[in-house]
């Protein structure tokens, strides 16, 4: 009896023996499956691995006119610049505060969802719920920060229904106050992509034994019973798997949002690492430094999703790695 995956299995008289498959053997009964993937892993080496070679220009006095290995090497000095620098400070600050706030809304907010829809029984009502809060990611960011600007501003909807309720005796300036910014931000992209993460806690959903329910609700259980005994524990893998790959990209708090709200009232709160890499980069030509911030956030990224994987591995959960 042989096995394409993990081993061959021969059985004698009296005797089982269980053989490990090479990793060549391996590839090669399941060459159709390793096939398919060229493609991806080509495009994961041609725009991931490949340009990291230019990470050597961080230890540069770069100079895009001078022949690369011309330029003077200077070592740690443009890292050293970095953190002598309270602008860029600040930039990991408002990375760190709007990419938290961003996760805690990403989860609690598509599981509680999903959780509402897998509970609606008229399919026509489920689906029609499903379309209008997924259809916003589809939406380009300009599109959706317009619409956000006109809601939230001075004479928009949000201050004319706080001054219709009394709760405020004069507009809010939600745009042009650095204290609101964060949490417009987790609300934009709340309402933009809860919709779409909803799908594959639906789909994890989708795959819990409908016999546990019966069997729950032959003992007295309830909707809210059912959902906390069963519901949840049956997608806790999906969520533990999401969650390390989310906190991964724990420092990517986004980019085009802060840019196209970025005004220079609220700058102190609203740049992340991404925009200051572009400004000094691209708007100001110091190229060394850009690069030592991309590569101080894609450091922190790796160390990040480790430390979690970990700990997911430490509490017996499924992880990536």
């Amino acid at each position: 009896m042989r096995s394409a995956y993990a081993t061959d299995v021969t059985v004698t008289k009296n005797t089982l023996h269980i053989k490990p498959v090479s990793f060549w053997k391996r590839l090669w009964l399941q060459r159709q499956l390793a096939l398919m993937s060229v493609p991806m892993l080509l495009y994961i080496f041609l725009f991931n691995y490949s340009p990291l070679w230019g990470w050597i220009t961080a230890f540069m006095d770069y100079n895009p006119a001078t022949p690369l290995f011309e330029n003077e090497w200077v070592g740690m000095k443009n890292f050293i610049w970095l953190f002598g620098k309270p602008e860029f400070i600040r930039a990991i600050r408002n990375t760190f505060a709007m990419a938290a706030i961003n996760l805690v809304f990403g989860f609690v907010f598509p599981i509680l969802l999903a959780l509402f829809l897998n509970e609606i029984r008229t399919i026509h009502f489920k689906r029609t719920v499903q379309t209008v809060t997924y259809l916003p990611h589809f939406l380009s960011w300009v599109i959706v920060v317009g619409i956000a600007q006109t809601i939230f501003s001075s004479d928009g909807a949000v201050n004319q229904l706080l001054l219709s309720l009394g709760l405020v005796k004069n507009p809010v300036f939600f745009l042009g106050e650095g204290k609101y910014f964060w949490w417009l931000v987790g609300v934009i992209n709340l309402w933009k992509e809860c919709g779409w993460n909803t799908i594959i806690y639906l789909a994890a959903m989708a795959a819990i034994d409908p016999a546990l329910y019966e069997a729950a609700q032959m003992d007295g259980a309830g909707r809210f019973k059912k959902m906390f005994h069963i519901t949840l524990p049956g997608i806790k893998s999906t969520f533990v798997v999401l969650l390390v790959m989310n906190i991964g990209y724990l420092m990517e708090a986004g980019f085009e949002i802060q840019y196209l709200m970025g005004q220079n009232v609220v700058m102190d709160w609203s740049q992340t690492i991404d925009i200051f890499a572009l400004k000094y980069g691209i708007t100001k030509g110091q190229y060394s430094r850009a690069i030592a911030a991309g590569i101080f956030k894609s450091l922190v990224s790796i160390a990040l999703m480790l430390s979690a994987n970990f700990a997911a591995k430490r509490l017996g959960e499924d992880t990536l790695l």
